[in-house]
């Protein structure tokens, strides 16, 4: 057990958190969610030790042992790999280079002797006969090969490093693991196997993730951040998020009868309680969601960005046909002879580790860039609205929010304008703020206004959720998944690709593609590489914001 009691933090004037009492217990995985700057990670810092707080203090069970996943790459780049990976258990690895040092001795004496013998019962009390051997499997279930277990950390990639310390903070069954983004730069079946560990892991588990997905498999509990103060829920992410909106809509029908509502919560409980799989995890969800009674439950103040997409025009049959295209860039063939036809129905994910070749694409179909071979075509009834991944000369200049969009709404009405911003949650006084000092959400906010404004029917979005929390991630995902026309987009959240796209792009390392009509789960189980060749990334920004 690991508690925060009346726990306050404050940098300058400000209160990040105030008076916060919270205890996570055995058995549990809890999800830590809030918006962008809520102070998620720095929650996890004070939980580990790392920050101090400005009133309160942290306890643990006496006893327990915590373990958290170190952020600097770099820290270990003189040890082996296997060393690395022990220090997770720090005694029990300084155990083992006291007995090393003893037993190197030439002049052995009476007295290291006793002090050899007494490391050695308690290096046998720690299993520490099987921490290389416990290393080993955790290091092979993420997806280090063995030829490196004794390579020097400065050796290795940096994804690979990543695996190294995930492995370093799972490693000596910890009684309190903390892990803030866990899945970044991990493929698709290191991601795999990181739920599994997790879902069967019988301690207490505290995870800072934006991937969605991935709080859905694990988490039996949310812990969500809202103005300075932690409230627990019982159930994932998706039970958090319907849950709130259900009781937003129940306060909204002020004259529905409690009975009603209590009825109508009981239905949706036991809904989410009848999806539970039968893993250990599931099932201690499933009896905390039985429990919950309407008194338990409240709605989250956090308010959630309007996203809808209407196109101005209905799209014809013929969409965009893409004949033998190529592309080079610094030597290295980016795109070899891709061709394909879209449809009027297509919702395409371009995914892969290639994503130079997605960018560039991307960039040809929206004539800021020439192929060096063949050509395309967009349909006569088309219209095209493009989300770039490099924002930056979008809101390289001084104009005001209010006027920044304008400048691209036919009615060139402030009142018509700022409609759009509002949802984007935008308040009034925001719109005189200049573009060039927003945040990176706040752009992404007002490139998301941009391209509803433009009433296109042809969506082309390159990593649209980058710089998003999670509540703007949820609202751009809804807001797709009813959109009437075609959208071209990458994204690296498996659950917005999942529920978003019907058809599957992917560009390989050689410039070649894959081309399938499926769902991205189908895509990913019928190819086993494909799995590899996905990797989860998150940027630097995002990491910031937590």
């Amino acid at each position: 057990m690991i508690a925060a009691n009346n726990v306050t933090l404050r940098i300058g004037k400000k209160a990040l958190f105030e008076d916060v009492n919270i205890k996570f217990t055995e058995g549990n995985c809890y999800g830590l969610i809030g918006a962008n700057g809520a102070g998620k990670s720095t929650f996890l810092k004070i939980l580990s030790g790392q920050l101090e707080t400005t009133n309160g203090n942290i306890t643990i069970t006496p006893g327990q042992r915590l373990s958290f996943l170190q952020q600097d790459h770099f820290k270990y780049d003189a040890f082996t790999v296997l060393d690395t990976v022990i220090m997770g258990n720090q005694r029990l690895y300084d155990i083992m280079k006291e007995k090393e040092a003893i037993y190197a001795k030439e002049d052995f004496t009476d007295e290291d002797g006793i002090r050899a013998s007494e490391l050695e019962g308690e290096f046998a009390e720690m299993n520490g006969w099987e921490a290389e051997s416990d290393a080993a499997m955790l290091l092979n279930g993420l997806g280090i090969d063995t030829d490196l277990h004794y390579a020097l950390m400065a050796d290795l990639k940096g994804s690979e490093k990543v695996k190294v310390l995930l492995a370093q903070a799972l490693f000596g069954n910890p009684d309190i693991l903390l892990l803030d983004e866990p899945t970044n730069h991990l493929d698709l079946d290191a991601i795999e196997w990181l739920e599994e560990f997790l879902i069967n892991f019988e301690n207490t588990v505290i995870v800072v993730s934006h991937d969605r997905y991935f709080l859905n498999k694990v988490c039996t509990h949310t812990a969500d951040i809202d103005y300075g103060k932690i409230q627990l829920y019982a159930g994932n992410y998706d039970f958090w998020y319907e849950s709130s909106q259900l009781l937003i809509k129940q306060m909204k029908e002020a004259n529905k009868k409690k009975e009603e509502k209590i009825k109508e919560l009981q239905e949706f409980i036991s809904r989410f309680s009848a999806n539970a799989s039968k893993s250990k995890q599931a099932t201690s969800r499933k009896r905390a969601l039985e429990k919950i009674q309407l008194d338990d439950m409240r709605p989250s103040s956090r308010k959630y960005p309007y996203i809808d997409f209407r196109p101005n025009r209905e799209i014809g049959n013929e969409v965009l046909m893409v004949e033998n295209l190529s592309k080079t860039i610094d030597g290295v063939k980016v795109l070899d002879n891709i061709s394909f036809t879209l449809g009027h129905d297509d919702k395409v994910a371009f995914v892969g580790a290639n994503e130079l070749a997605t960018t560039t694409f991307f960039k040809i179909l929206m004539g800021e860039m020439e192929p060096d071979e063949g050509n395309y075509k967009w349909g006569v009834t088309t219209s095209q609205a493009y989300f770039p991944k490099d924002n930056t000369l979008e809101f390289d200049n001084d104009l005001t929010i209010t006027d920044w969009l304008t400048q691209y709404s036919e009615i060139k009405d402030a009142t018509y304008v700022r409609g759009f911003l509002g949802r984007m949650l935008f308040p009034g006084e925001d719109g005189v703020k200049r573009v060039r000092v927003l945040s990176g959400g706040e752009k992404v906010r007002c490139l998301l206004s941009k391209m509803m404004i433009s009433g296109a029917n042809i969506l082309i979005l390159d990593e649209p959720t980058n710089h998003l929390d999670m509540e703007s991630i949820t609202a751009l995902n809804n807001g797709l998944i009813k959109f009437p026309g075609v959208i071209l987009f990458t994204s690296h959240d498996h659950q917005f690709v999942q529920t978003t796209a019907n058809r599957i792009i992917e560009f390989l390392p050689d410039g070649t593609f894959v081309d399938k009509v499926s769902s991205y789960d189908e895509y990913l189980e019928n190819d086993e590489m494909a799995r590899k060749r996905q990797v989860y990334s998150m940027s630097d920004d995002d990491a910031s914001d937590n």
